[in-house]
């Protein structure tokens, strides 16, 4: 099931009635920063509010009813403003930060190719997930975490720092969100596997305690 993007028209209770997992992609657009209290530096950049009053409210609304989900680039971002964080606008213009965009010149399968790598905090969620302790991943985002909201769990970080992965510690069920796009030629990616087969599970499992079957 897609989810349009109506904002407040949209039935969020009937809707988060029917759904096992929400998985939150990437986009484009860019979340506006009056939702983390700043004013919009590049009026150039595209905007999309109907997505944001959609999201925003429906990530808070799932995390609190244990729904599974998992969080794409935009997706990513949104689940941190949503919950109280904020972004970089530009994270290349940030001091000691890399530029993350891609090269739009290139061709697709460069541009979602392999930009650099991301440590996996030892111990953690999605360390458990994919059992490695650093795995390569591609960078088409120009936003990202500033300050983290509460309750958050960092998952990684690229090597300047920036967060790449995230979870929500408090959450009853399954909430993992990164930077990058795990779907890209996702069965040539082991690691892309097995983030999406944790994902699956969990979406399963709750459907089973919702039918009283766990």
């Amino acid at each position: 099931m897609i989810l349009p993007s109506l904002g407040p028209a949209l039935d969020l209770e009937t809707m988060l009635q029917l759904c096992d997992g929400i998985m939150l992609t990437g986009s484009a657009s860019n979340v506006h920063p009056s939702y983390y209290s700043e004013d919009l530096l590049d009026p150039s950049l595209p905007q999309d509010p109907a997505r944001d009053e959609t999201t925003l409210p429906l990530i808070r609304a799932a995390v609190g009813r244990g729904i599974p989900i998992i969080a794409i680039c935009r997706g990513f971002q949104e689940m941190n403003v949503a919950l109280g964080g904020s972004l970089h606008q530009a994270v290349q213009t940030v001091p000691g930060k890399f530029d993350h965009r891609e090269d739009p010149e290139l061709g697709m399968d460069e541009q979602y190719g392999d930009a650099h790598k991301v440590s996996i905090v030892p111990g953690g969620f999605l360390h458990g997930v994919l059992g490695a302790d650093e795995i390569p991943v591609n960078s088409l985002h120009g936003q990202g975490v500033n300050e983290l909201a509460p309750g958050l769990v960092v998952e990684a970080t690229a090597e300047d720092g920036l967060v790449e992965a995230f979870s929500v510690g408090a959450a009853p069920g399954f909430t993992l969100a990164v930077q990058w796009h795990p779907e890209w030629r996702i069965t040539h990616n082991p690691y892309s596997m097995k983030m999406f087969g944790a994902f699956g599970q969990a979406c399963r499992d709750y459907r089973a305690r919702k039918q009283g079957r766990l």
